[in-house]
């Protein structure tokens, strides 16, 4: 059984989380943050697809961008989309492939504030858009994040952020398959991606 395809656009992917975004930013005006990020990302492995052995997916730069808003004076609501591009090489014929994917998500941020910086600690709920040069599904996802914010005046800050993600892969025999031949397979039911990230913050 293939995996459930909410969408067949990445585009689309934006269109719940701008409209969440529209409404929390009318609530909050006054408040807003908009931050930047740039990371390295490492992946977890395939498996091969006659699940004999498995295929190492690149590590990669991940490019991040967070929009957030002031939900109390210790915290933020934030949408954050967080986008890698990374191959692997199949066991058949050693052909490379690209594996794309686009995270979205909904989190709460805390702040912890400490003598010269905060410490961030954040949670989310979102999707995972999966491409491939087969085909491309959506799963649901969360996200833990760690990080530090370094203030460098009244509406700007330096971040540092280690983040991990968690997708539940389910049925994902159709993900790295074509006409009934299938190159790999996502080997564990969910889908481990970890990050180490900066960023600048700008708030206005």
């Amino acid at each position: 059984m293939p995996p459930v395809k909410f969408f067949y656009q990445p585009s689309t992917v934006f269109i719940p989380l701008y409209c969440t975004l529209l409404l929390s930013m009318t609530a909050q005006a006054g408040d807003l943050e908009i931050t930047p990020m740039l990371g390295y990302t490492f992946s977890p492995e395939l498996i091969s697809g006659d699940n004999t052995e498995e295929l190492a997916t690149t590590n990669e730069p991940n490019l991040a961008l967070a929009f957030s808003w002031k939900d109390s004076t210790d915290g933020q609501g934030q949408v954050l989309l967080n986008y890698i591009s990374r191959d692997f090489t199949d066991n058949i014929d050693q052909s490379n492939h690209s594996f794309d994917t686009l995270y979205a998500h909904f989190n709460g941020v805390a702040f912890f504030k400490e003598k010269n910086y905060i410490t961030t600690v954040g949670m989310g709920v979102g999707v995972t858009y999966f491409n491939s040069d087969f085909d491309s599904a959506i799963y649901p996802s969360m996200t833990f994040a760690v990080g530090t914010r370094y203030e460098l005046s009244d509406d700007l800050a330096f971040i540092t952020e280690l983040r991990a993600y968690a997708t539940l892969t389910k049925d994902d025999e159709t993900l790295f398959c074509q006409d009934g031949t299938c190159v790999a397979h996502i080997d564990d039911a969910v889908w481990f991606d970890g990050q180490i990230s900066i960023g600048l913050a700008y708030s206005f």
